[in-house]
Parts: structure tokens; sequence; C-alpha cells
């Protein structure tokens, strides 16, 4: 294993691969810590989805975020051979004629006129409830975010950039011009760990407000959709017959032990969409770095110049992965501003 790097990157989620690949396309070389105790990223829906539906609001930089959405994961489909973009359309159930008005008020706004159909869809799948029609969203489509995480790995090991352990912080060694890990030196270091946030000595986030999600896998014969179905949960299809469910949200139990309580919740929501036989095959949850004001983290320690932060990337981490990865090399390589909505520097 060479010695000597560019950067250090903790973390092989979205975040830690997303930088991965600034660095890799940069000619940067890197290795990855990385002990597979962070389960955000498996328990990912992997949607990517320019409205938040519960508000009928455009999500923040959507444009911008699709745009590099489709870039990122067509250059990742290219160098792992694997097909990962999966174009779906997402349908939000209309419960109401107020609903149906809703849908028509907002496709019809200057933000939302682009990704909203002007049009209510009726219903013609006998398993799916909906009796006041479906509301399209455009320019849809779901990530298979478990692939990308197995063939990233995959990647990394051929590569020899991957070492499968915890990272002990107390080792890590602060020098003029860089760090040094044991054995290993680097010129910059980014903490890109999800959740084991809260662990890292070198970082205090006041607004750091993670929340556990859990998620189930049916597997629903009759059902028969092709398209991502949004009401109480998201159901979203992944081929062969099943379909994801989630998302739950927790602030207290953040364990990455599932719950009988959320498995009920999840059916409750499940009940309200489809009418259909269908099998529990998975359950599983995971601690979502999420944000008090829904802002990712982003930045350089206030003392340590050569130690970075990526993180806060909440439930949109393959929407935002690509933008802020990319803002955070322009910032260590260039100097470039950090957008000050994720700059670290507004925790004071």
């Amino acid at each position: 294993m060479k010695k000597a790097y560019d950067y250090i990157v903790v973390g092989r989620g979205l975040a830690g691969i997303n930088f991965c690949e600034e660095l890799r396309r940069h000619g940067k070389t890197f290795i990855v810590f990385d002990d597979n105790s962070q389960k955000s990223s498996t328990v990912a829906g992997g949607l990517y989805n320019p409205v938040i539906l519960k508000r009928f609001t455009t999500v923040w930089k959507s444009e911008l975020q699709l745009k590099l959405v489709l870039e990122r994961y067509q250059e990742l489909e290219a160098l792992l051979n694997v097909t990962l973009d999966y174009k779906l359309p997402v349908y939000r159930k209309l419960t109401s004629v107020e609903e149906q008005n809703n849908w028509f008020t907002a496709s019809d706004k200057p933000r939302l006129t682009h990704y909203l159909a002007p049009k209510i869809n009726s219903n013609t799948n006998a398993a799916i409830k909906a009796p006041f029609g479906l509301g399209e969203v455009l320019h849809t489509g779901r990530i298979d975010v478990k692939r990308l995480l197995e063939a990233y790995h995959n990647f990394l090991n051929k590569q020899n950039a991957i070492v499968e352990e915890a990272f002990h912080y107390a080792s890590l060694e602060h020098l003029e011009t860089g760090v040094r890990y044991k054995t290993i030196a680097a010129k910059h270091i980014v903490f890109a760990e999800g959740y084991g946030v809260v662990k890292n000595p070198f970082f205090e986030l006041p607004t750091f407000r993670p929340t556990k999600g859990e998620v189930l896998t049916i597997h629903a014969p009759d059902l028969k959709l092709k398209a991502v179905l949004k009401g109480p949960v998201f159901l979203i299809p992944i081929g062969a017959d099943c379909y994801t469910v989630g998302a739950t949200y927790e602030r207290v139990d953040l364990s990455h032990n599932t719950t009988e309580k959320a498995e009920q919740k999840l059916l409750e929501g499940l009940a309200s969409l489809i009418n259909c036989p269908f099998k529990i095959v998975d359950h599983v949850a995971g601690v979502r770095p999420t944000v008090a004001d829904r802002r990712p983290l982003v930045g350089r320690h206030k003392t340590h110049k050569h130690i970075y932060l990526l993180n806060g990337l909440g439930t949109r981490g393959v929407m935002i992965g690509p933008d802020v990865a990319k803002q955070l090399y322009a910032f260590i390589t260039h100097n470039a501003p950090l957008d000050p909505e994720i700059d670290i520097a507004r925790l004071g």
C-alpha cells in the first residue's frame, strides 16, 4: 500500500463516494477508511426528485442538483460497469378534490411548472388505491444505492485504495504540510462519516440532528407498478416484483436496530396505497446525518487547516452529494468560496 497520498477520506457513503469521484477526476491520490458501521446510505431509497411533495415546493437548488446528478451517476456507471440510474416517474397520490385543486395550483407556479405535469392521471391499476387520481412529477428517477456501494467498494479494493477498519482519531497527527495517520501521510483529510461524526473530536456541530430511518422491502407479484408512488410512504419498484417501502423518522432511538413500531407505521402507510397481497422480505434501519436547518455541513476545521468536513446530506444524499463534493474540492484546491448555506462557518 502506498504510504503518501493527496487525501485521506473517512467514510464510504454517498458523501465519501462523491468526494472520491472529484479526486479521481482531477488525478488526485487518495485512501479511504471505512468500517461499514454507518448504514444511512444503505437504507436510502435513492430517489432524485426535485419537488417536496408534502408542501409542493422545489428542492433546494433543484435545477443545479439534477444536472450534476445525471452527470455524476452516468460517469459512475461507466467507471463501474453497472446500471445505477433508473428513470422512473414519481406519482403523488391525491386524496381529495382539494388536493386535486392544490396540484393544479402548484403546477402553475413558475418554479414548479417544469416539474409538475399540469394534469391528473386516472388510476388504472386495480392493485392501487387512488380514487382521486395521481399527479406526476417530472425529471425523476432512482439511483440503485446498494449496487453503487457494493460496486464502489470493489473498485476501491482493486485500486488498493481502502482500509476496512475503524478510524482512530487519537492517531491523527497534525503536520505543517498535512496530516499523518499511523504510517500514512496525506496533504488533507476529509471526514465524510455520516452519523459517525458524533464521535469525531474535531468538530462540534450544535445543529446536527440525526434521524433514524427504517424501510421495508416487500414482494408483491400482483402489484405491477412501474413508477414510484408517494402517499403516507414512498413505494419504490426495485425489480423482480420487489418494492422498497419507506421511510420512518425517529430522533430518540438512534440504534441500527429495526423495530416493530416502525414496521407497523410503514404497513399502515402501505395499506392506504395498495390492496394486493405482499410479503415482507427485508427490514433495515440506518441513521441519517440530518441538520436542524436542513443544509449540509461542509468546510474546514477552525484551527487545523488540513482537516475538512463533508456531512449532513440528510435524506437527499443522492441529489446533494455531487454538488457539495464539487464545492468542497474547489474550496480546498482553489480557495473558491463555499455556498454560505452549507459552510460550517455558519455555526459560529
